[in-house]
């Protein structure tokens, strides 16, 4: 049995992996990042903490990408938290095109690409997916590559098309993947215009400007001077009067920027940036 994780040793982790590789896991939440570690230890069979921090001070980069996968959270599915796609579909995304001919959508932490392609799908639907550049960014490559080739496991499909329905989708689930080797290969048409990039929510800065930004379920995972950083770059990165939305357990109202943003839906975490 591996002793206890103590938070110096979490310290001379996140020091090591900053000074090797330039990622900054100082200000995730530790009680998460101390869980993720216990369970590498676990399944990689370390002999204690001293010796992962070994490898990770004499890993290669391939090594270390894998490493990041693990600790990186990549639990998703396809429209999840159906209640919210409604909002989407019957107020955000009519507004947004009603006041612009074209808009541009960023979904920060995108992991494997489910809500990717439910936002493709909603607006196929609404017929208006030649409207809209959206750019797809995460700091695990492994998973954007993942999200990149749309292949799901066919099990999960049964709960995507639950969510699917329940999110009000005008056709049926099935008409928009075809299976393939026991995997449900979702139609790339759907993505063909979509900018799958590395970015790093924690470390770099704003790259473009957008009328819609999905960042959910990401920032529940680090401290409070993290998620203050993060809603200040998204702040810079939207139009005005253009939207925010978080995940079902976070929030805005707390934050530094809290009085740039209107709350929209409070129920399904949609704001409006008023101010610049």
């Amino acid at each position: 049995m591996i002793q206890e994780i103590e938070i110096a040793q979490l310290r001379s982790l996140t020091d090591l992996i900053k000074t090797r590789f330039n990622y900054d896991f100082g200000n995730y939440a530790m009680s998460s990042f101390k869980r993720r570690i216990q369970r590498i230890i676990e399944l990689y069979k370390f002999s204690s903490f001293d010796a992962l921090l070994e490898k990770i001070n004499t890993c290669d980069k391939k090594y270390f990408q894998d490493f990041i996968s693990e600790i990186t959270v990549n639990v998703t599915e396809m429209f999840r938290d159906p209640s919210f796609w409604v909002e989407l579909r019957e107020n955000i995304l009519p507004n947004l095109l009603m006041d612009n001919q074209t808009i541009s959508i960023w979904h920060a932490g995108c992991s494997s690409g489910e809500e990717v392609y439910s936002m493709a799908i909603t607006l196929k639907e609404l017929d208006c997916l030649d409207k809209v550049r959206i750019v797809a960014s995460d700091v695990d490559m492994a998973i954007l590559q993942k999200a990149r080739d749309g292949a799901y496991s066919l099990k999960n499909m049964e709960l995507n098309a639950k969510n699917y329905e329940r999110a009000k989708g005008t056709l049926s689930i099935d008409k928009y993947y075809k299976e393939q080797n026991g995997k449900a290969m979702m139609d790339k048409s759907l993505v063909k215009d979509v900018i799958f990039r590395e970015h790093n929510l924690v470390s770099e800065v704003s790259f473009g400007k957008f009328d819609l930004i999905l960042c959910r379920n990401v920032m529940i995972y680090f401290n409070q001077a993290l998620q203050n950083q993060v809603l200040k770059v998204f702040h810079e990165s939207l139009f005005k009067n253009s939207y925010l939305i978080v995940g079902s357990k976070e929030s805005l109202i707390w934050c530094e920027i809290a009085n740039k943003f209107t709350i929209v839906n409070n129920e399904e975490k949609v704001y409006k940036k008023t101010k610049d």
